[in-house]
């Protein structure tokens, strides 16, 4: 598979909302936002919803899309060595999954995952789970709802796929960026998600904004710090996808700095 020097790099976008709701439409701004800072081409996917398609339908999804995504790069005007994947909330969820898929040879390689406020456990027992959250978009009665109709019984709760905080292999993951808020329940385990990155020796970021919600990624017209978190996302998926660039740029500014 060939790539021609105009290729870019691909970030494959897998929407939130509980694997319930959200669409194409819903992230939209957040996609462009990331794609006009990273200078990449974004690739978002319409994986089918619950109740309807339940668990694991959304992963199959994810992994079908990112296979037939590499395998059409020339088309595409992708390269199909720089490829990342990322999403928010039950996108980030995916996107985890992903990257255990391609360090087990099941998808293409992938370069980076950017994982935002990404849920990673479906026990719901961290601490973060014993704040009031009622007054928030996602509540707690939200998540049991959405998971109720994701997940189809108990044994689904523990399975590695949904839950991705319960792999067994960490190590020789892809690359991550993990986005936490304070005002969220799954706060916690988006943190203990990048801590067991971090001990599997993966290369991590993680940017926890304190004073932010969840969910408020696509709130980018209400919260200015919508716009300040996709970008510090997009830089780090830029170091990833322009290694030199970025060195260049780091350069210069120093020159700038200190003369």
């Amino acid at each position: 598979m060939g790539t021609k020097p105009g290729d870019l790099p691909v970030l494959v976008f897998y929407h939130g909302g509980g694997y319930v709701i959200g669409d194409l439409d819903t992230h939209d701004y957040v996609c462009r936002k990331i794609a006009n800072v990273t200078h990449c081409c974004v690739i978002a996917v319409d994986y089918r919803l619950a109740p309807e398609h339940k668990f694991p339908a959304a992963i199959e999804d994810s992994a079908a899309a990112l296979r037939w995504i590499v395998k059409e790069a020339q088309s595409l005007s992708i390269d199909p060595a720089r490829v990342a994947v990322g999403g928010d909330s039950a996108g980030g969820n995916l996107s985890a999954n992903m990257a255990h898929l391609a360090r087990d040879g099941e998808v293409p390689p992938l370069c980076y995952q950017m994982l935002l406020y990404p849920g990673t456990d479906m026990s719901m027992s961290q601490s973060s789970y014993r704040r009031d959250f009622t007054q928030f978009p996602l509540s707690i009665e939200a998540i049991e709802y959405f998971i109720g109709h994701y997940l189809r019984d108990k044994s689904d709760y523990t399975d590695p796929r949904a839950a991705p905080l319960l792999a067994h292999n960490f190590k020789r993951l892809a690359p991550a960026f993990v986005l936490t808020a304070g005002y969220d329940p799954l706060a916690d385990e988006g943190m203990a998600y990048a801590r067991k990155l971090e001990d599997n020796g993966v290369p991590v970021t993680l940017l926890h904004m304190s004073d932010q919600m969840h969910g408020f990624l696509t709130m980018g017209r209400v919260i200015r710090a919508a716009d300040l978190a996709l970008e510090m996302a997009g830089a780090a998926l830029a170091r990833a996808f322009w290694p030199a660039t970025v060195t260049e740029e780091a350069q210069e500014l120093k020159g700038v700095a200190f003369g």
